[in-house]
Protein backbone atom coordinates (compact mmCIF):
# COMPACT_ATOMS: atom_id res chain seq x y z
CA UNK A 1 0.00 0.00 0.00
CA UNK A 2 2.63 2.07 0.87
CA UNK A 3 4.50 1.26 -2.15
CA UNK A 4 1.55 2.13 -4.52
CA UNK A 5 1.24 5.63 -2.82
CA UNK A 6 5.06 7.05 -3.57
CA UNK A 7 4.31 5.08 -6.92
CA UNK A 8 1.08 7.32 -7.27
CA UNK A 9 3.08 10.38 -5.73
CA UNK A 10 5.90 9.89 -8.65
CA UNK A 11 3.44 10.21 -11.12
CA UNK A 12 1.63 13.22 -10.19
CA UNK A 13 5.20 14.72 -9.95
CA UNK A 14 6.02 13.62 -13.36
CA UNK A 15 2.76 14.48 -14.52
CA UNK A 16 3.53 17.77 -13.38
CA UNK A 17 6.49 18.10 -14.84
CA UNK A 18 5.20 17.65 -18.39
CA UNK A 19 2.61 20.04 -18.20
CA UNK A 20 4.97 22.78 -17.21
CA UNK A 21 7.09 21.38 -19.87
CA UNK A 22 4.44 21.50 -22.63
CA UNK A 23 3.43 24.85 -21.14
CA UNK A 24 7.04 26.31 -21.74
CA UNK A 25 7.13 25.00 -25.32
CA UNK A 26 3.88 26.09 -25.86
CA UNK A 27 4.68 30.06 -24.68
CA UNK A 28 8.27 29.65 -25.61
CA UNK A 29 10.73 32.11 -23.77
CA UNK A 30 9.74 36.08 -23.33
CA UNK A 31 11.02 37.28 -26.39
CA UNK A 32 9.12 34.17 -28.10
CA UNK A 33 6.09 35.41 -26.05
CA UNK A 34 6.25 38.99 -27.34
CA UNK A 35 6.88 37.99 -31.14
CA UNK A 36 3.67 36.01 -30.70
CA UNK A 37 1.81 39.22 -29.18
CA UNK A 38 3.20 41.22 -31.46
CA UNK A 39 1.72 38.57 -34.49
CA UNK A 40 -1.76 38.76 -32.54
CA UNK A 41 -1.67 42.31 -33.41
CA UNK A 42 -1.45 41.72 -37.01
CA UNK A 43 2.69 42.84 -36.74
CA UNK A 44 1.72 46.53 -36.75
CA UNK A 45 4.47 48.04 -36.30
CA UNK A 46 4.15 52.24 -37.47
CA UNK A 47 7.57 53.97 -37.86
CA UNK A 48 7.73 55.69 -34.48
CA UNK A 49 9.19 59.48 -33.27
CA UNK A 50 7.87 61.50 -29.70
CA UNK A 51 9.68 64.02 -28.26
CA UNK A 52 9.55 66.57 -24.83
CA UNK A 53 10.42 69.82 -24.68
CA UNK A 54 10.43 72.52 -21.50
CA UNK A 55 8.49 75.07 -22.12
CA UNK A 56 9.87 77.57 -20.04
CA UNK A 57 13.52 77.16 -21.02
CA UNK A 58 13.09 75.01 -24.86
CA UNK A 59 15.39 72.58 -23.74
CA UNK A 60 15.00 69.30 -24.99
CA UNK A 61 14.15 66.72 -22.22
CA UNK A 62 13.39 63.46 -24.66
CA UNK A 63 13.63 62.51 -28.07
CA UNK A 64 13.55 59.48 -30.36
CA UNK A 65 13.83 60.34 -33.69
CA UNK A 66 12.46 63.92 -33.60
CA UNK A 67 13.56 65.03 -36.99
CA UNK A 68 12.30 62.22 -39.07
CA UNK A 69 9.47 62.06 -41.59
CA UNK A 70 5.75 60.89 -39.96
CA UNK A 71 2.35 61.59 -40.78
CA UNK A 72 0.47 63.87 -38.79
CA UNK A 73 -2.98 62.01 -38.58
CA UNK A 74 -5.77 64.56 -36.96
CA UNK A 75 -3.00 66.16 -35.39
CA UNK A 76 -3.45 68.48 -38.24
CA UNK A 77 -6.71 69.77 -36.62
CA UNK A 78 -3.99 72.00 -34.30
CA UNK A 79 -2.94 73.96 -36.91
CA UNK A 80 -6.87 73.89 -39.03
CA UNK A 81 -7.79 75.51 -35.70
CA UNK A 82 -4.97 77.49 -35.13
CA UNK A 83 -5.95 79.48 -38.78
CA UNK A 84 -9.79 79.37 -37.68
CA UNK A 85 -8.53 81.25 -34.39
CA UNK A 86 -6.46 84.00 -35.99
CA UNK A 87 -9.87 84.62 -38.03
CA UNK A 88 -11.56 85.11 -34.44
CA UNK A 89 -8.58 87.18 -33.15
CA UNK A 90 -8.93 89.58 -36.69
CA UNK A 91 -12.67 89.53 -36.16
CA UNK A 92 -13.21 88.11 -39.66
CA UNK A 93 -15.30 85.17 -37.40
CA UNK A 94 -17.10 85.46 -33.93
CA UNK A 95 -17.92 82.34 -32.25
CA UNK A 96 -21.50 82.44 -33.36
CA UNK A 97 -20.81 82.86 -36.74
CA UNK A 98 -21.85 80.13 -38.67
CA UNK A 99 -19.96 78.25 -41.34
CA UNK A 100 -21.97 76.95 -44.32
CA UNK A 101 -21.47 73.31 -45.06
CA UNK A 102 -20.77 72.22 -48.43
CA UNK A 103 -21.50 68.64 -50.38
CA UNK A 104 -17.86 67.79 -50.45
CA UNK A 105 -16.97 68.71 -46.86
CA UNK A 106 -20.14 66.83 -45.27
CA UNK A 107 -19.11 63.65 -48.41
CA UNK A 108 -15.56 63.32 -46.24
CA UNK A 109 -15.02 60.18 -44.73
CA UNK A 110 -15.11 59.41 -40.81
CA UNK A 111 -14.59 60.36 -37.39
CA UNK A 112 -17.01 62.97 -38.86
CA UNK A 113 -20.08 65.04 -37.14
CA UNK A 114 -22.77 63.86 -40.02
CA UNK A 115 -23.10 67.68 -41.34
CA UNK A 116 -25.36 67.62 -43.94
CA UNK A 117 -24.86 70.40 -47.45
CA UNK A 118 -26.24 73.42 -47.40
CA UNK A 119 -26.39 73.35 -43.36
CA UNK A 120 -24.73 75.68 -41.17
CA UNK A 121 -22.71 75.06 -37.95
CA UNK A 122 -21.67 77.72 -35.79
CA UNK A 123 -17.84 78.22 -34.78
CA UNK A 124 -17.98 77.19 -31.16
CA UNK A 125 -19.32 73.98 -32.07
CA UNK A 126 -16.73 73.52 -35.05
CA UNK A 127 -14.34 74.34 -32.81
CA UNK A 128 -15.40 71.50 -30.34
CA UNK A 129 -15.86 69.02 -33.00
CA UNK A 130 -12.32 69.20 -34.08
CA UNK A 131 -11.18 68.72 -30.89
CA UNK A 132 -13.47 66.06 -28.87
CA UNK A 133 -15.16 64.18 -32.13
CA UNK A 134 -12.43 64.87 -34.41
CA UNK A 135 -14.81 65.38 -36.83
CA UNK A 136 -13.41 65.35 -40.53
CA UNK A 137 -16.18 66.98 -42.45
CA UNK A 138 -16.07 70.04 -39.48
CA UNK A 139 -12.77 70.45 -40.29
CA UNK A 140 -13.24 70.44 -44.47
CA UNK A 141 -15.89 73.18 -43.68
CA UNK A 142 -13.60 75.53 -41.23
CA UNK A 143 -11.14 75.33 -44.34
CA UNK A 144 -13.90 75.64 -47.52
CA UNK A 145 -15.51 78.97 -45.44
CA UNK A 146 -11.45 80.38 -44.62
CA UNK A 147 -10.12 79.47 -47.78
CA UNK A 148 -12.38 79.03 -50.47
CA UNK A 149 -11.24 75.55 -50.72
CA UNK A 150 -9.34 72.97 -48.59
CA UNK A 151 -6.49 72.90 -51.12
CA UNK A 152 -6.39 76.61 -50.79
CA UNK A 153 -6.66 76.33 -47.22
CA UNK A 154 -3.96 73.77 -47.32
CA UNK A 155 -1.51 75.99 -48.98
CA UNK A 156 -2.35 78.54 -45.95
CA UNK A 157 -1.59 76.00 -43.75
CA UNK A 158 1.78 75.03 -44.81
CA UNK A 159 2.39 78.54 -45.13
CA UNK A 160 2.13 79.42 -41.52
CA UNK A 161 3.84 75.91 -40.18
CA UNK A 162 6.89 77.70 -42.50
CA UNK A 163 6.30 81.14 -40.75
CA UNK A 164 6.56 79.41 -36.82
CA UNK A 165 9.61 77.58 -37.96
CA UNK A 166 8.28 74.21 -38.99
CA UNK A 167 10.86 73.19 -41.68
CA UNK A 168 9.46 69.94 -42.58
CA UNK A 169 6.03 70.16 -42.24
CA UNK A 170 3.67 69.89 -45.32
CA UNK A 171 0.10 69.72 -45.53
CA UNK A 172 -2.36 68.88 -47.90
CA UNK A 173 -5.58 68.86 -46.38
CA UNK A 174 -7.09 70.11 -43.22
CA UNK A 175 -8.26 67.03 -41.92
CA UNK A 176 -5.32 64.81 -41.54
CA UNK A 177 -7.05 61.41 -43.15
CA UNK A 178 -4.58 59.96 -45.07
CA UNK A 179 -2.65 61.62 -47.85
CA UNK A 180 0.97 60.48 -48.26
CA UNK A 181 2.54 64.04 -49.25
CA UNK A 182 1.02 65.38 -45.89
CA UNK A 183 4.07 64.93 -43.61
CA UNK A 184 5.64 66.28 -40.04
CA UNK A 185 7.74 65.80 -37.48
CA UNK A 186 8.11 65.69 -33.12
CA UNK A 187 9.65 68.50 -33.74
CA UNK A 188 7.84 70.80 -35.60
CA UNK A 189 4.52 69.37 -33.57
CA UNK A 190 6.19 70.60 -30.43
CA UNK A 191 6.48 74.03 -31.47
CA UNK A 192 2.99 74.14 -32.99
CA UNK A 193 1.86 72.86 -29.31
CA UNK A 194 3.74 75.90 -28.10
CA UNK A 195 2.51 78.35 -30.45
CA UNK A 196 -1.20 77.92 -30.12
CA UNK A 197 -0.89 78.40 -26.64
CA UNK A 198 1.29 81.37 -26.58
CA UNK A 199 -0.34 82.86 -29.45
CA UNK A 200 -4.24 82.46 -28.46
CA UNK A 201 -4.53 81.72 -25.12
CA UNK A 202 -7.72 83.09 -24.81
CA UNK A 203 -8.84 79.90 -27.30
CA UNK A 204 -6.35 77.23 -26.22
CA UNK A 205 -8.67 76.46 -23.19
CA UNK A 206 -10.90 74.95 -25.87
CA UNK A 207 -8.44 71.89 -26.06
CA UNK A 208 -9.95 71.24 -22.45
CA UNK A 209 -13.03 70.22 -23.44
CA UNK A 210 -14.26 67.22 -22.40
CA UNK A 211 -17.53 66.53 -24.21
CA UNK A 212 -19.95 68.63 -25.57
CA UNK A 213 -23.53 68.44 -26.99
CA UNK A 214 -24.52 68.52 -30.72
CA UNK A 215 -27.98 67.64 -31.70
CA UNK A 216 -28.91 66.11 -29.19
CA UNK A 217 -25.88 63.97 -28.72
CA UNK A 218 -23.22 64.16 -25.56
CA UNK A 219 -19.89 63.53 -28.06
CA UNK A 220 -16.77 62.58 -25.41
CA UNK A 221 -13.19 63.97 -25.89
CA UNK A 222 -10.66 61.18 -27.84
CA UNK A 223 -7.83 62.53 -25.54
CA UNK A 224 -7.92 59.77 -22.45
CA UNK A 225 -4.99 61.62 -20.88
CA UNK A 226 -7.15 64.64 -19.60
CA UNK A 227 -8.04 63.92 -16.10
CA UNK A 228 -6.08 61.29 -15.94
CA UNK A 229 -2.32 61.90 -15.84
CA UNK A 230 -1.38 65.30 -13.29
CA UNK A 231 -1.14 68.40 -15.21
CA UNK A 232 -2.26 67.06 -18.84
CA UNK A 233 -4.77 69.74 -20.30
CA UNK A 234 -4.94 68.68 -23.83
CA UNK A 235 -4.51 68.85 -26.61
CA UNK A 236 -5.06 66.15 -29.59
CA UNK A 237 -4.95 62.67 -30.76
CA UNK A 238 -4.75 61.31 -34.35
CA UNK A 239 -4.53 58.00 -35.95
CA UNK A 240 -4.01 56.72 -39.41
CA UNK A 241 -2.90 53.33 -40.67
CA UNK A 242 -0.01 54.60 -41.86
CA UNK A 243 0.74 57.22 -39.16
CA UNK A 244 0.09 54.63 -36.18
CA UNK A 245 -1.48 56.50 -32.86
CA UNK A 246 -0.46 59.87 -32.63
CA UNK A 247 -1.01 62.14 -29.29
CA UNK A 248 0.25 65.77 -28.88
CA UNK A 249 0.09 66.68 -24.94
CA UNK A 250 0.47 69.62 -23.34
CA UNK A 251 1.41 69.05 -19.15
CA UNK A 252 2.08 71.95 -16.43
CA UNK A 253 2.24 72.60 -12.49
CA UNK A 254 1.87 75.41 -10.80
CA UNK A 255 5.51 75.83 -12.04
CA UNK A 256 6.50 73.84 -14.51
CA UNK A 257 5.42 73.16 -18.09
CA UNK A 258 6.21 71.33 -21.25
CA UNK A 259 4.87 69.74 -24.16
CA UNK A 260 5.06 66.30 -26.05
CA UNK A 261 4.40 64.36 -29.07
CA UNK A 262 4.19 60.75 -29.34
CA UNK A 263 4.08 59.31 -33.31
CA UNK A 264 3.34 55.85 -34.43
CA UNK A 265 2.02 54.16 -31.16
CA UNK A 266 0.56 51.01 -31.95
CA UNK A 267 -2.53 50.66 -30.39
CA UNK A 268 -4.34 53.82 -28.50
CA UNK A 269 -3.32 51.97 -25.12
CA UNK A 270 0.64 51.52 -26.04
CA UNK A 271 0.36 55.54 -26.73
CA UNK A 272 -1.16 56.49 -23.93
CA UNK A 273 0.93 54.48 -21.91
CA UNK A 274 3.97 55.77 -23.35
CA UNK A 275 2.94 59.62 -23.37
CA UNK A 276 2.25 59.36 -19.19
CA UNK A 277 5.46 58.08 -18.72
CA UNK A 278 6.61 60.68 -20.57
CA UNK A 279 4.56 63.01 -18.65
CA UNK A 280 5.61 60.91 -15.31
CA UNK A 281 9.24 61.66 -15.70
CA UNK A 282 9.68 64.75 -17.36
CA UNK A 283 7.34 67.03 -16.39
CA UNK A 284 9.28 67.00 -12.22
CA UNK A 285 12.16 67.51 -14.30
CA UNK A 286 11.38 70.83 -16.17
CA UNK A 287 12.83 73.91 -15.10
CA UNK A 288 10.45 75.34 -11.62
CA UNK A 289 11.62 79.36 -12.37
CA UNK A 290 10.65 82.18 -14.78
CA UNK A 291 10.30 81.33 -18.35
CA UNK A 292 13.77 82.46 -20.03
CA UNK A 293 12.97 81.76 -23.73
CA UNK A 294 10.26 83.84 -25.59
CA UNK A 295 7.15 82.95 -26.84
CA UNK A 296 7.07 80.99 -30.06
CA UNK A 297 6.57 83.96 -32.75
CA UNK A 298 5.86 83.60 -36.61
CA UNK A 299 7.81 85.34 -39.11
CA UNK A 300 5.68 87.76 -40.68
CA UNK A 301 7.14 87.90 -44.19
CA UNK A 302 7.35 84.10 -44.41
CA UNK A 303 3.34 84.50 -43.61
CA UNK A 304 2.51 86.41 -46.18
CA UNK A 305 3.92 85.23 -49.37
CA UNK A 306 1.38 84.57 -51.83
CA UNK A 307 2.61 82.12 -53.93
CA UNK A 308 2.15 78.35 -52.94
CA UNK A 309 4.62 76.54 -50.58
CA UNK A 310 3.24 73.24 -50.86
CA UNK A 311 2.84 72.84 -54.63
CA UNK A 312 6.31 70.71 -55.29
CA UNK A 313 5.67 67.05 -54.64
CA UNK A 314 7.73 65.14 -52.39
CA UNK A 315 10.92 63.81 -52.86
CA UNK A 316 10.90 60.12 -53.40
CA UNK A 317 13.08 59.10 -52.02
CA UNK A 318 11.98 60.58 -48.70
CA UNK A 319 8.55 58.61 -48.83
CA UNK A 320 6.88 55.56 -50.36
CA UNK A 321 4.28 55.71 -52.62
CA UNK A 322 2.94 52.52 -53.49
CA UNK A 323 -0.25 52.38 -51.32
CA UNK A 324 -1.76 54.88 -49.52
CA UNK A 325 -2.08 52.90 -46.28
CA UNK A 326 1.73 52.29 -46.15
CA UNK A 327 3.46 54.37 -43.69
CA UNK A 328 6.26 56.50 -44.40
CA UNK A 329 10.04 55.42 -45.14
CA UNK A 330 13.08 57.33 -43.95
CA UNK A 331 16.11 56.09 -45.65
CA UNK A 332 18.66 54.80 -42.88
CA UNK A 333 22.51 56.05 -43.86
CA UNK A 334 25.46 55.00 -42.25
CA UNK A 335 25.03 56.54 -38.77
CA UNK A 336 27.66 59.19 -38.09
CA UNK A 337 28.95 60.52 -34.37
CA UNK A 338 26.46 61.35 -32.56
CA UNK A 339 25.73 65.28 -31.97
CA UNK A 340 24.39 66.91 -29.07
CA UNK A 341 20.99 68.11 -29.09
CA UNK A 342 20.20 71.41 -29.70
CA UNK A 343 19.56 73.00 -26.65
CA UNK A 344 16.02 75.31 -28.00
CA UNK A 345 13.32 74.00 -29.99
CA UNK A 346 13.14 77.65 -31.49
CA UNK A 347 14.66 80.04 -29.44
CA UNK A 348 14.50 83.06 -31.90
CA UNK A 349 12.28 84.27 -34.63
CA UNK A 350 14.08 83.19 -37.98
CA UNK A 351 14.00 85.76 -41.50
CA UNK A 352 12.85 84.05 -44.30
CA UNK A 353 16.65 84.37 -45.83
CA UNK A 354 17.06 82.00 -42.15
CA UNK A 355 14.91 79.51 -43.01
CA UNK A 356 15.66 79.35 -46.58
CA UNK A 357 19.56 78.49 -45.66
CA UNK A 358 18.91 76.52 -42.52
CA UNK A 359 19.07 73.13 -42.70
CA UNK A 360 16.90 71.42 -40.21
CA UNK A 361 19.25 68.70 -37.05
CA UNK A 362 18.73 65.43 -38.87
CA UNK A 363 21.72 63.63 -36.01
CA UNK A 364 20.69 60.52 -34.55
CA UNK A 365 19.94 61.91 -31.20
CA UNK A 366 21.03 59.37 -28.48
CA UNK A 367 21.26 60.88 -24.66
CA UNK A 368 24.20 60.98 -22.80
CA UNK A 369 24.68 59.28 -19.39
CA UNK A 370 22.30 60.96 -16.82
CA UNK A 371 19.29 61.62 -19.15
CA UNK A 372 16.06 59.35 -19.17
CA UNK A 373 15.80 56.17 -21.21
CA UNK A 374 12.83 55.97 -23.81
CA UNK A 375 9.88 54.93 -21.45
CA UNK A 376 9.49 50.72 -20.72
CA UNK A 377 6.47 50.86 -21.86
CA UNK A 378 7.86 52.00 -24.95
CA UNK A 379 10.97 50.09 -25.84
CA UNK A 380 8.83 47.03 -27.89
CA UNK A 381 7.51 49.67 -30.24
CA UNK A 382 10.30 52.12 -30.65
CA UNK A 383 12.91 51.67 -33.57
CA UNK A 384 16.46 53.21 -32.63
CA UNK A 385 16.87 56.98 -33.34
CA UNK A 386 18.18 56.61 -36.54
CA UNK A 387 18.38 59.74 -38.95
CA UNK A 388 20.12 60.68 -42.20
CA UNK A 389 23.28 62.26 -41.69
CA UNK A 390 23.02 64.22 -44.18
CA UNK A 391 20.09 66.75 -44.83
CA UNK A 392 17.22 64.99 -46.40
CA UNK A 393 16.12 65.74 -49.80
CA UNK A 394 13.08 67.03 -48.62
CA UNK A 395 14.74 69.60 -46.24
CA UNK A 396 16.55 70.83 -49.51
CA UNK A 397 13.32 71.12 -51.73
CA UNK A 398 11.70 73.24 -48.78
CA UNK A 399 14.59 75.49 -48.87
CA UNK A 400 15.13 76.22 -52.18
CA UNK A 401 11.31 76.58 -52.44
CA UNK A 402 11.16 79.12 -49.15
CA UNK A 403 13.86 81.30 -50.76
CA UNK A 404 12.16 81.37 -54.33
CA UNK A 405 8.69 82.88 -52.94
CA UNK A 406 10.55 85.25 -50.37
CA UNK A 407 12.24 86.21 -53.34
CA UNK A 408 8.92 86.91 -55.29
CA UNK A 409 8.08 89.57 -52.77
CA UNK A 410 9.15 93.11 -53.18
CA UNK A 411 12.08 93.93 -51.84
CA UNK A 412 12.58 94.96 -48.21
CA UNK A 413 13.60 98.54 -48.06
CA UNK A 414 16.69 99.11 -45.74
CA UNK A 415 17.08 102.35 -43.31
CA UNK A 416 19.45 104.52 -44.25
CA UNK A 417 20.42 104.77 -41.02
CA UNK A 418 21.49 101.05 -40.28
CA UNK A 419 24.61 100.69 -39.38
CA UNK A 420 27.41 100.40 -42.47
CA UNK A 421 29.42 97.15 -42.40
CA UNK A 422 31.64 95.41 -44.47
CA UNK A 423 33.12 91.72 -45.08
CA UNK A 424 30.96 88.79 -43.92
CA UNK A 425 27.88 89.00 -41.38
CA UNK A 426 25.58 86.62 -39.94
CA UNK A 427 22.22 87.01 -38.46
CA UNK A 428 20.77 85.14 -35.86
CA UNK A 429 16.45 86.08 -37.00
CA UNK A 430 14.46 89.39 -36.71
CA UNK A 431 11.87 90.35 -34.67
CA UNK A 432 9.20 93.26 -34.81
CA UNK A 433 10.89 95.40 -32.35
CA UNK A 434 14.71 96.34 -31.90
CA UNK A 435 14.59 95.56 -27.75
CA UNK A 436 13.83 91.59 -28.69
CA UNK A 437 16.32 91.89 -31.49
CA UNK A 438 19.00 93.45 -29.02
CA UNK A 439 17.95 90.33 -26.88
CA UNK A 440 18.63 88.00 -29.50
CA UNK A 441 22.21 89.35 -29.83
CA UNK A 442 22.51 89.12 -25.57
CA UNK A 443 21.29 85.73 -25.71
CA UNK A 444 23.91 84.35 -28.56
CA UNK A 445 27.04 86.31 -27.18
CA UNK A 446 26.30 84.54 -23.80
CA UNK A 447 26.09 80.95 -24.44
CA UNK A 448 28.98 81.66 -27.55
CA UNK A 449 31.65 81.72 -25.34
CA UNK A 450 34.62 82.79 -27.84
CA UNK A 451 32.55 82.17 -30.94
CA UNK A 452 31.25 85.78 -30.72
CA UNK A 453 34.35 87.53 -28.75
CA UNK A 454 35.45 89.41 -31.70
CA UNK A 455 32.40 90.13 -33.60
CA UNK A 456 30.13 92.77 -33.48
CA UNK A 457 26.59 92.78 -32.22
CA UNK A 458 24.05 95.32 -34.24
CA UNK A 459 20.43 95.64 -35.37
CA UNK A 460 18.94 96.50 -38.56
CA UNK A 461 16.14 98.08 -39.42
CA UNK A 462 14.14 96.63 -42.57
CA UNK A 463 10.57 97.65 -43.94
CA UNK A 464 8.52 94.60 -45.64
CA UNK A 465 5.47 95.10 -46.59
CA UNK A 466 4.38 97.77 -45.04
CA UNK A 467 5.71 95.96 -41.82
CA UNK A 468 9.09 97.34 -40.06
CA UNK A 469 11.21 94.43 -38.39
CA UNK A 470 14.53 94.41 -36.84
CA UNK A 471 17.27 91.92 -37.71
CA UNK A 472 19.39 90.56 -35.35
CA UNK A 473 23.53 90.48 -36.60
CA UNK A 474 26.98 90.33 -36.18
CA UNK A 475 29.83 91.58 -38.11
CA UNK A 476 33.27 91.40 -38.05
CA UNK A 477 33.83 88.41 -40.22
CA UNK A 478 36.81 88.67 -42.73
CA UNK A 479 36.19 85.24 -44.28
CA UNK A 480 33.40 83.27 -45.43
CA UNK A 481 34.30 79.97 -43.47
CA UNK A 482 35.14 82.40 -39.93
CA UNK A 483 31.48 83.57 -40.69
CA UNK A 484 29.60 79.96 -41.26
CA UNK A 485 32.04 78.07 -38.95
CA UNK A 486 30.28 80.66 -36.39
CA UNK A 487 26.98 79.72 -37.35
CA UNK A 488 27.75 76.06 -36.59
CA UNK A 489 28.39 76.88 -33.36
CA UNK A 490 25.32 78.76 -32.93
CA UNK A 491 23.34 76.33 -34.40
CA UNK A 492 24.64 73.48 -31.82
CA UNK A 493 23.50 75.99 -29.25
CA UNK A 494 19.93 76.07 -30.66
CA UNK A 495 20.38 79.02 -32.87
CA UNK A 496 19.03 79.46 -36.33
CA UNK A 497 21.71 81.32 -38.37
CA UNK A 498 23.03 82.01 -41.83
CA UNK A 499 26.04 84.07 -43.40
CA UNK A 500 26.06 86.71 -45.80
CA UNK A 501 27.93 89.09 -46.91
CA UNK A 502 28.03 92.66 -45.67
Amino acid sequence: MFHDRVKNKRYLIAGLIGAVASLTVAIGTPAEAAKKRAHAQGGYNPPYADMVVDVKTGRVLHAVNPDALRHPASITKVMTLYLLFEQLERGTFNLNSPLRVSANAASQAPSKLGVRPGQTIGVEDAIKALVTKSANDVAVVIAENIGGSEAAFANMMTRKARALGMTRTVYRNASGLPDLSQVTTARDLTILAQAVQDRFPRYYRYFQTSSFEYGGRVIGNHNRLIGRVEGVDGIKTGYTRASGFNLMTNAKTDDRHIVAVVLGGRSTAVRDNIMADLVRSNLPRAYAGRRTTPAVAENTVADRRTTTVASADIAQDEIETTASTEPVKVPVRKALTAEKTPSKVRPVVASAANAATTKTPSSDLRWKSGAPSLPQNAQAYAPAAKQDAQPSELTKMLAKQTKAVAENKPAAVVDTKSKSVSGWIIQLGASDSESKAKGILDQARSRSGKTLAKASPFTEKVNVSGSTLYRARFSGFAQQDDAQNACKALKRSGFSCFASRG
